[in-house]
């Protein structure tokens, strides 16, 4: 018994040393991994680097296949590669080209990655870090002879992305023209590269500024329609940079990192993977068809087409129901003796039937959070804010037909209930607003009808609507007939189910119409 009982006394001493020294050695590797993790930089806010993209510029950004949150490309590739970089996790939040820069000076994200070049009057509000070499160049269709500089283009109508800066450097070769007495060239904008490109196509426009590395990527796609007729000499159009807000410090991090993907190879193999060079092989591929029917079955059937569908249906629905309980306790204070009050709803009725609604939805979503720093915040969702500017907008347009409705009840119908004995809300309840209700059911379906038409404009900020994901498909693919098709399909679904509601609607109140009242009294 005492031998067993002297045995672990003796293996004590011979264990802590070793548990010691495997303490110490995990402390040492810890420390280590600490000292050796690169720095955060300011702009990755709560742990996270979150990056704002227009996915509508293969190869840099583009939706890959039917999944809208599927974000690929060179850029992707490269913000995925620093959050690794960094040890953060990565959030990619989509929207319209025009809407990037806005949400990075609302602090709506920390970095913007869309294939943007490094331009100086840029550079005077962000900060920008360039990883890539490209050249722009003007682009038109196939056998169309090469320009000997931009004089050329003198009298030609060129599209170019809107929010680019392309527009502004046409515009000072205008000035030149100009100086010289010669026609300027015609500068067209359209929203998305896609729509740029389909200009030239069908034969809209003479050309297409761009960048060499989008060209060199379509040229499958393209099926050797269009070609570099000029590459201008303009040097400040040679680099693609991320864009973070002003910040000497964040940016000196993000040229450390970028600097490190370049040494150890990652960025080359990048690049390596998205083959971004000319291959005229590629270009002279056999002729696309003028319709894909399984392109456009595909894409009627594919889920993120129901999706989409089901977000632009759910979204007019709860914004014209949310305009509606807004708007009729308005048309009551309207139709009231309140005359203060009724000034005041009068004005909010002018202000928001008159300002644009795109005007109104891009104030909430990025001037809002500049002004009351909540609305930065993860909560504030695409959905939320297109859910806000729509009910607010409707409900300016919503409050007329109540009020006109209410106005034309007979005011002997309410004096008759007076007379009944029934209290105020009782008389509304069952004589007032039954009757209303007749007369507002066919303005207020036709309203809800253009109001679903609406909610495509939520595609400049991020809601992945129905519209939305086809322009996202059709910059991917460039198979623009097959998806314009079968979008026109989902929301022609929609508005004639819309009808048929209506008119059953419309059927089950006609009680209330005075006319056939009268009629059946013969």
């Amino acid at each position: 018994m005492a031998t067993s009982m002297a045995r672990p006394a003796r293996r004590g001493p011979r264990r802590m040393p070793v548990l010691s020294a495997t303490l110490c050695g995990v402390l040492a590797l810890a420390g280590h991994a600490r000292a050796q993790a690169p720095a955060l930089p300011g702009f990755i806010h709560d742990g996270t680097l979150t990056v704002c993209t227009n996915p509508t510029l293969p190869p840099m950004t583009f939706v890959n296949g039917m999944d809208v949150n599927a974000v690929a490309g060179i850029d992707m590739d490269i913000v995925h590669t620093l959050a690794a970089y960094w040890h953060v996790p990565l959030v990619i939040t989509t929207m319209e080209f025009t809407g990037l820069f806005p949400s990075l000076a609302a602090q709506r994200c920390s970095m913007v990655a869309s294939g943007l070049i490094r331009l100086p009057a840029r550079e005077q509000n962000f900060d920008a870090v360039a990883y890539q070499d490209t050249a722009l160049v003007i682009v038109a269709r196939a056998g169309t002879k090469p320009l000997a500089s931009m004089a050329d283009l003198s009298g030609r109508t060129v599209a170019v992305q809107a929010g680019t800066s392309y527009s502004a450097r046409l515009a000072r070769e205008n000035e030149a023209l100009a100086a010289r007495g010669r026609p300027p060239i015609i500068i067209q904008q359209y929203p998305t590269e896609d729509q740029v490109v389909q200009q030239v196509l069908i034969g809209r426009v003479f050309a297409f500024a761009s960048q060499d590395v989008e060209l060199y990527y379509r040229q499958e796609q393209l099926h050797g329609r269009v070609g570099v007729i000029l590459v201008p000499p303009y040097p400040e159009y040679g680099h693609f940079a991320l864009y973070i807000r002003k910040d000497a410090h964040d940016r000196a991090l993000l040229e450390q990192a970028v600097a490190t993907l370049e040494q150890d190879g990652r960025i080359a193999a990048i690049q390596k993977k998205w083959a971004i060079a000319p291959d005229p092989a590629r270009a002279l591929s056999q002729p696309a068809p003028l319709f894909r029917w399984g392109v456009f079955f595909a894409a009627l059937t594919s889920a993120a087409f129901a999706r989409g569908a089901f977000i632009t249906l759910t979204v007019a629905v709860l914004s014209h129901l949310t305009a509606i309980m807004i708007s009729i306790p308005m048309a009551l204070a309207l139709n009231g003796r309140n005359a203060m009050l009724g000034l005041v709803l009068k004005g909010y009725v002018s202000v928001f039937r008159g300002a644009p609604t795109l005007l109104q939805l891009l104030f909430i979503w990025n001037a809002l959070p500049q002004f009351l720093p909540i609305f930065r915040e993860g909560w504030f969702t695409p959905f939320l804010a297109t859910w806000i500017s729509l009910s607010i907008n409707e409900s300016a347009y919503q409050v007329e037909i109540n009020r006109a409705a209410l106005a034309a009840v007979d005011r002997g119908q309410e004096l008759a209930g007076d007379a009944l004995g029934l209290s105020r809300r009782q008389v509304y309840r069952h004589v007032i607003f039954p009757q209303a209700l007749r007369i507002a059911l066919p303005p207020t379906m036709n309203a809800f009808i253009s109001l679903l038409k609406t909610t495509s404009l939520a595609s400049v900020i991020s809601l992945p609507e129905l519209l939305a994901v086809t322009q996202m498909e059709v910059a991917r693919t460039f198979e623009f007939t097959e998806y314009y098709a079968a979008a026109l399909v989902y929301y022609l679904g929609m508005v004639f189910f819309l009808l048929f509601v209506q008119k059953r609607i419309e059927r089950r109140f006609a009680w209330a119409d005075r006319h056939r009242a009268r009629a059946n009294e013969f």
